[in-house]
């Protein structure tokens, strides 16, 4: 264990013998907002008066079917014996049905207003707007020329990590 320690603490130290990082400042040239577009998605809705038929007048009368159905019931039974009774009891009870709501039904005629609306439509718009990504900073630093992109504005200065190592042939 003393070993791999003592190793590690030599290996840190030739590495940093080798190389030299100290911070400095440069000056910075231009900065440049960057910007992305990005989608924003909303809600449109348009409300509109539309025009629709509505029927008018008293709802059905549907007295007449039952009052039909039953007469016609009895007539048939009356007609039919044994298992003939029960069908010309069920045919009487259809037809009396039909009839009866003729009969009560057959002179009223459908009759519609015109009646307005509102309607609401809506669609989705995407409305495309400019989002902040960050800035192109171009500084100098010893005679020459960098450029970055930065989170924020830096300022005048920046401050720059100098690593210095010697070249190796």
């Amino acid at each position: 264990m003393k070993r791999f320690a003592l190793v590690c603490l030599l290996a840190t130290g030739a590495f940093a013998v080798q190389a030299q990082t100290f911070v400095d400042n440069a000056r910075v040239r231009d900065v440049q907002p960057q910007y992305e577009n990005i989608n924003v998605p909303r809600n449109e809705c348009t409300k509109q008066w539309v025009n629709e038929q509505r029927p008018v007048g008293e709802a059905p009368n549907y007295g007449g079917a039952v009052v039909g159905g039953v007469a016609g019931a009895i007539v048939g039974n009356q007609i039919g014996q044994g298992h003939g009774r029960e069908a010309a009891t069920a045919l009487g009870a259809v037809v009396g049905a039909f009839t009866g709501d003729r009969i009560a039904n057959g002179n009223r005629q459908e009759q519609y207003e015109v009646a307005q609306r509102e309607v609401t439509s809506c669609h989705v718009v995407n409305d495309v707007q400019p989002r902040l990504t960050g800035y192109r900073v171009t500084y100098d630093y010893r005679g020459q020329q960098f450029s970055t992109l930065m989170p924020q504005d830096p300022g005048r200065s920046l401050q720059v990590r100098v690593s210095v190592e010697p070249v190796v042939r």
